[in-house]
C-alpha cells in the first residue's frame, strides 16, 4: 500500500508505517528542522512546504493518506480555540481528501478535539464517503513507560462508501482494554468525563507489544550547546509513538488481504 503523508514532523507516522510494510509516497511539512530530518531518512520521497498551497490535482494518488494535524486548537496547553484558532487546519485535510480519495484515512490528535471538533471532523469524512472509527490508544498501549493519550480517526470508504472494516465477516476491533501499562495511578482521561460530544462512543484501546520498553532518558528543557535541542524537543513533542501506527497499519493490510483473497 502506498501512503501520503501530511503534517509529517520528524516522520513518526511514517516510519510506523513502513514499519507495517507500506510505502510512502509524499511527505507535507514547513518547519525546515523537521525537514530536515524527513530528508534525512527519506531521501528519495519529495517533501511539500505549505500545505495551503499544494493543488493536490498534481500530486500522486495514493491509498492511505495520514497526519496529525496542528494540536493547538484544542490542547489544554492552550487557549482552546479550536475552529476559530488560525492553526486550525482540518480544512486543509478535507481539501487533499477531496482530490485524492485514498481509500484509507488515518488521522491523530489530543484528547481536546473531542469536544472542540470532532463532530466535525466525522461530518467531513463522512460526506466524502467514510466510515469512521475514532479510538483513543495512548503510548502505553504499546508499553512506552508514559501516558501521551492520543485520539486516532480511522476512516475507509469502499467503491460503495459503505462501511467495510472487516476480516472474514467479522468487524476488526483492536483489543478494548484500558491502556493503563498496569498502573493505579493514572489520572482520569479526558475522553471519560465528555458529555458534550453526541453520536459516538471513543474506544479505549490497548495494543499488543512483545516486551516492556527500557524506561525512557531524561529529556532537558533547557538548550546548553546541544546543536538544534529546542528543535528536536519540538519535533519530539508533537511526535507519535511509531509502534502504534505499525499495529494500525498492520490491521489495515489485513483488512486488505481479507478483501483481495490474499493469504
Amino acid at each position: 500500500m502506498t501512503v501520503g503523508s501530511l503534517f509529517s514532523g520528524i516522520g513518526g507516522i511514517d516510519i510506523g508505517f513502513e514499519r507495517a510494510g507500506m510505502q510512502i509516497e509524499w511527505q507535507v511539512e514547513n518547519n525546515e528542522f523537521c525537514r530536515r530530518v524527513l530528508r534525512k531518512h527519506w531521501p528519495k520521497v519529495p517533501c511539500h512546504n505549505d500545505i495551503k498551497t499544494i493543488d493536490w490535482d498534481y500530486i500522486p494518488r495514493v491509498d492511505l493518506v495520514c497526519g496529525g494535524f496542528p494540536c493547538q486548537p484544542f490542547s489544554l496547553a492552550g487557549k482552546r480555540r479550536g475552529q476559530d484558532d488560525d492553526r486550525y487546519l482540518w480544512p486543509e485535510v478535507v481539501r487533499c481528501l477531496e482530490t485524492i480519495r485514498p481509500t484509507w484515512f488515518l488521522g491523530e490528535n489530543v484528547p481536546g478535539l473531542i469536544k472542540l471538533a470532532l463532530d466535525q471532523v466525522y461530518i467531513d469524512l463522512e460526506s466524502l464517503g467514510y466510515a469512521v472509527w475514532p479510538v483513543c490508544i495512548p503510548a502505553c498501549a504499546v508499553d512506552a513507560p508514559h501516558i501521551r493519550q492520543r485520539i486516532w480517526i480511522l476512516g475507509y470508504a469502499n467503491q460503495n462508501s459503505e462501511p467495510a472494516l472487516s476480516v472474514n465477516g467479522e468487524m476488526a476491533e483492536l483489543q478494548s482494554d484500558v491502556a493503563d501499562a498496569d498502573s493505579k495511578r493514572l489520572p482520569k482521561p479526558e475522553y471519560e468525563s465528555s458529555q458534550e460530544w453526541t453520536g459516538r462512543t471513543i474506544k479505549r484501546t490497548r495494543l499488543a507489544s512483545e516486551s516492556r520498553w527500557s524506561t525512557e532518558p531524561s529529556v532537558g528543557r533547557v538548550a546548553h550547546g546541544v546543536p538544534n535541542r529546542m528543535d528536536r524537543i519540538k519535533g519530539l513533542g508533537n511526535a507519535v509513538v511509531p509502534q502504534i501506527v505499525e499495529a494500525i497499519g498492520k490491521m489495515i493490510l489485513e483488512v486488505e488481504s481479507s478483501r483481495w483473497g490474499m493469504p
